[in-house]
């Protein structure tokens, strides 16, 4: 090999890790040049630094770097149980700060990259703009459907992983697109030996079992080296019976929260509070002019036998309608069937919580992963050498749910029509099924191949990499084409006489709809047949990187030498989306449809970076060292930018230093947010800023529904079915990438004899320009709020009936998509703190890691005020691990905790109170400081037997309890907060034999 400075090995060993100059402190010393003396004192001076920064097997601080860098170890995961790359990333308070994308949210919604998707957002500001690169390289996206962007965390086994290095800051200038609010570069075992481990992980309760074995083993030799790995991991997923904070939706009101008296009904079936769930029966219409807290009510059969009111016998309107004891409306019914849901009592014999699809729905996926994963290098010449990756991985999803399907495309059927049934008012057949599953499966392969080598002081490396994403989504659909079918049967008469639907081709069936076996979720198989199908999409994803660069030292300047590195980069990005055949055409009832969503982008870049040491050895200036980096990139979706870093790291001295930064970031547009092809969906007509404009404050809103030519009159959707169409859209030829500026400053202390540290970090970042998709409520009101309203773009986006029909002026179409419109703000600090020190009893390390969020606002448009979510359920304002390790003769002991902030959306509805059929009531919208405890002991025998156990959630902390009418909920634990734990206490094992 060629004599190399130490400093340009320094900063060649950085760049192969992929973060530049961020790790200069902690490099590896490679050169040859230095005497014996020279080489033995710097690594005695690595050393000494390993110690005082990692300090542990489990995390480094970072503290010595020119920007704040946390360095994860995949030993935590085994101290905490951790079972894959995502959970161990939301351990750091970057992540842990914001809600993130986990696999639960997938079910029953559709989620960026598919079914079980898991990603990371760093600060909060999408995953879209966190950078991940796997062994200094960018990590292809993974995933299904049209809106593929990130890494999904699933398809790297966390076995793969020795350690994870978080940039918490803008990057853009060193690695491109996307780095916008910090990088995440996982680093892959190296070494020889064998490695065969077992690990599980079983809750007390039982539900949401994880087991994984894996196996790797490699080699080193003279020339290079190999490695390989394989690793099989099912986590058997959890259902909502599972857990009983999942299985019943309360309503969860109050009469006074002070004393807690509740307002929920009870169901007189259990004897508790009712669990209010989307139900099934005949939805009861009886027309306006209802006394207060009453409604229609539902026909339900009365499935369990129990103890009901004849409900002919019931009339809840008297005296304002009708005669004692004898309803006013239906006046027949035929033998089993009972009326509930009319008043606040009888809403307590609803249907629908205790339903068994229901409790069978699931509630994390079922999901296995399989992988192997290959890496090597050998030496072509004393100079140069190759090396190559190889990553495949499988990952298979299985989720089920249930849903309702109801007369929507016909409406309300005349109860005298219903066999058995008499009375002069109208029901909505709406039934229940569990028909609603879907199975995932994601193949995703990377290759990399790259030399790297050597001439005479200069270091240079290129490499080529290839991601292939194939993702199959299977959907349980129910097709249109039989509903409306089985509707024109119900309301039009006829028989079935050889029928055929128009696009599933299936034979007709005359679908009994007030059969109580159909409504409850168990019709024929001939039914069946008829009604229901699956739709199967696939997506294919293709990324191809070029990077090249050369780094050395300059010159030598007084304070030391100047380093650089300069490179050059290719990028090219492929999708196609191509949705089930019923998906495309419209054919899957209740469900949204999308189109083929195909594009590719070319992305070319030129970057350079410089190290500048400034002074050294001055009066309160140890050292003073100046990094400059600059990147031109130039995308052929939409065109070139340039990139810009400068960051400052000054050691003061007695242990202080100072380190500030400030730099541009850039995020071209993914391409879903280009060529994403009309995906459908629905908004009710409440939405419309005309419907009942006469009341509305805004005196734009009157003014410009009036120029539409909708009348004052026009109060409700009349003949409509109560819904508007939807359409989302790509932006090609209108979409520029988004542009931020991030700045941060810091303060970091280490005291001279390596026992504690401790630093403070400010960040600020604004994102201008940002992409964001406008939604169909937002385009009605950017138009009817508009000042131009005669030539207002937003409003060329609706389409709306023309009152000709029954004054019918609600909206058809509104056509949303993709836009540059927003603005995003985010600022914080972050804290670390470390002690470490030998004592009789053993070594002790104490670790915090604390951010405290000071602002996290979004502004869509100009003209709106900008909206801070911190504080909001999801969103806590501070959060932060406090870890601490004892080690004692042959066994660790470790105990985490995690800590968030208390959280509430009383900010956001400006209230706590509500009404519960006509009375002030108030809901819960908060989640108090929610903290998490885990321990485990951990050893080593005959020198290759490793040995962990452990307990998760050692208090069983359980999620907290908020209103359905104020947040998302299952049972009435908030959906939207990762930040819970939803499995409770369990116990975890790692078993490792090492050989």
């Amino acid at each position: 090999m060629a004599k190399q400075s130490y400093l340009s090995s320094s900063v060649r060993a950085i760049m192969m890790a992929g973060f530049g100059t961020a790790l200069l402190a902690g490099a590896p010393a490679m050169a040859q040049d230095q005497s014996d003396d020279d080489q033995q004192s710097a690594e005695n001076e690595a050393a000494v630094e390993k110690i005082q920064v990692t300090g542990s097997r489990i995390r480094t601080d970072g503290l010595d770097s020119a920007t704040p860098v946390e360095i994860i170890t995949t030993e935590l995961a085994e101290d905490q149980g951790l079972n894959t790359l995502g959970e161990l990333l939301r351990t750091s308070t970057v992540a842990s700060g914001s809600d993130q994308l986990i696999s639960a949210y997938s079910v029953g919604y559709v989620t960026n990259g598919g079914s079980g998707a898991e990603s990371i957002s760093m600060r909060g500001l999408g995953a879209s703009r966190t950078l991940v690169l796997l062994n200094g390289r960018r990590a292809g996206p993974a995933g299904t459907r049209g809106t593929v962007s990130a890494f999904d965390m699933n398809a790297l086994p966390i076995s793969i992983i020795e350690r994870v290095e978080i940039l918490k800051d803008g990057a853009s200038s060193l690695y491109g697109s996307d780095a916008v609010a910090g990088v995440i570069n996982i680093i892959t075992k190296k070494g020889a030996g064998g490695e065969v481990n077992v690990s599980g992980l079983t809750p007390f309760e039982g539900g949401g079992e994880t087991y994984r074995v894996n196996a790797t083993y490699g080699e080193a030799f003279d020339r290079g080296s190999w490695r390989v790995v394989a690793d099989h991991n099912v986590n058997t997923g959890l259902k909502r019976a599972d857990r009983d904070y999942f299985d019943c939706s309360e309503r969860y009101l109050f009469n006074n929260p002070t004393t807690g008296d509740r307002a929920d009904p009870i169901d007189p079936r259990t004897g508790e509070y009712h669990c209010n769930e989307s139900g099934y029966g005949l939805f009861h219409a009886t027309g306006t002019g209802l006394p207060d807290g009453t409604s229609g009510g539902r026909y339900q059969f009365n499935y369990g036998g129990h103890d009901v009111q004849d409900p002919t016998t019931v009339n809840p309107y008297f005296p304002d309608i009708g005669s004692e004891g004898s309803n006013p409306f239906v006046t027949a019914t035929p033998e089993g069937w009972y009326w509930a849901g009319y008043n606040a009592e009888s809403d307590g014999l609803l249907d629908g919580g205790g339903h068994p699809f229901r409790l069978g729905a699931t509630m994390i996926p079922e999901t296995t992963v399989s992988s192997v994963f290959a890496q090597g290098d050998y030496d072509l010449t004393d100079t140069m050498s190759m090396y190559g990756e190889l990553l495949h991985s499988r990952r298979v999803t299985e989720s089920q749910s249930v849903r309702q399907f109801w007369t929507a495309d016909y409406g309300y059927v005349p109860i005298g029509a219903v066999d058995g049934f008499e009375g002069s008012s109208f029901v909505l057949p709406v039934h229940y099924t569990n028909h609603y599953g879907n199975e995932t499966t994601i193949d995703y392969t990377r290759a990399v191949v790259g030399l790297e080598g050597s001439i005479g002081f200069w270091n240079w490396d290129a490499s080529y990499q290839r991601s292939h994403n194939s993702g199959e989504y299977a959907q349980d659909i129910i097709f249109r084409d039989s509903m409306l079918m089985a509707q024109d049967l119900l309301f039009n008469g006829g028989t079935c006489d050889g029928r055929v639907t128009e696009f599933s081709n299936r034979a007709c069936h005359a679908y009994d709809w007030f059969d109580p076996q159909n409504i409850y979720g168990n019709p024929s198989q001939e039914a069946r047949d008829f009604l229901f199908g699956h739709d199967v999409g696939k997506t294919t994803y293709k990324q191809d990187t070029f990077d090249a660069y050369i780094t050395g030292d300059l010159m030598d300047l007084p304070a030391g030498p100047l380093a650089t590195a300069t490179g050059v980069y290719w990028q090219r990005d492929e999708i196609n989306d191509v949705p089930g055949e019923n998906t495309r055409n419209g054919n899957s009832w209740g469900l949204s449809s999308a189109g083929i969503t195909a594009g590719e982008a070319t992305t070319k870049a030129v970057y350079t970076e410089f190290q500048v040491p400034l002074l050294r050895d001055l009066p309160f200036v140890e050292a003073l060292d100046l990094t400059a980096s600059g990147r031109w990139t130039d995308v052929d979706a939409y065109g070139d930018d340039t990139t810009f870093k400068v960051s400052a790291n000054w050691t003061i001295g007695n242990g202080f230093r100072v380190r500030a930064s400030r730099g541009t970031s850039f995020r071209a547009p993914a391409l879903f947010e280009l060529y994403l092809e009309g995906q459908t969906g629905f908004l009710g007509q409440t939405v419309d800023p005309c419907l009942d404009y006469a009341n509305a404050t805004n005196p734009l809103v009157r003014e410009n529904c009036a120029a539409e030519g909708i009348p004052e009159s026009y109060e409700s959707a009349v003949g409509s079915s109560g819904s508007m169409t939807t359409v989302t859209g790509g932006g090609a030829g209108v979409l520029e990438a988004e542009t931020s500026v991030s700045e941060g400053i810091g303060l970091v202390y280490a005291s001279p004899e390596g026992t504690f540290a401790a630093s403070v970090d400010y960040y600020d970042v604004v994102i201008r320009n940002q992409i964001s998709s406008v939604s169909g409520s937002a385009v009605l009101s950017q138009c009817y709020t508009s000042n131009d309203f005669a030539n207002e773009p937003f409003c060329d986006q609706i389409d709306r009936r023309d009152g000709s029909q029954d004054g019918d002026w609600s909206v058809l179409e509104v056509r949303g998509g993709y836009l540059n419109t927003a603005m995003q703000t985010v600022r914080g600090f972050d804290f670390v703190v470390t002690y470490q020190d030998s004592f009789d009893f053993g070594d002790l390390r104490v670790k915090l890691d604390h951010t405290h969020q000071v602002e996290r606002a979004f502004q869509q448009f100009a003209t709106d005020t900008p909206e801070d979510s911190l504080g909001w359920i999801g969103n806590p304002k501070s959060i932060g691990t406090l870890n601490t390790t004892l080690t004692r003769d042959d066994w660790s002991y470790n105990w985490n905790m995690a800590y968030y902030d208390r959280t509430e959306d009383y900010s956001y509805f400006g209230t706590d109170e509500t009404t519960y059929r006509g009375e002030d009531v108030t809901f819960k919208a908060h989640i108090p400081t929610y903290v998490v405890h885990s321990i485990s002991a951990s050893t080593t025998f005959n020198d290759n037997i490793d040995v962990t156990v452990g307990i998760g959630n050692l208090f069983d902390k359980q999620p907290p309890s908020v209103s359905p009418a104020a947040a998302a909920v299952v049972g009435n634990t908030p959906l939207f907060a990762s930040q819970v734990d939803y499995l409770g206490r369990r116990a975890f094992f790692n078993l490792s034999y090492s050989f």
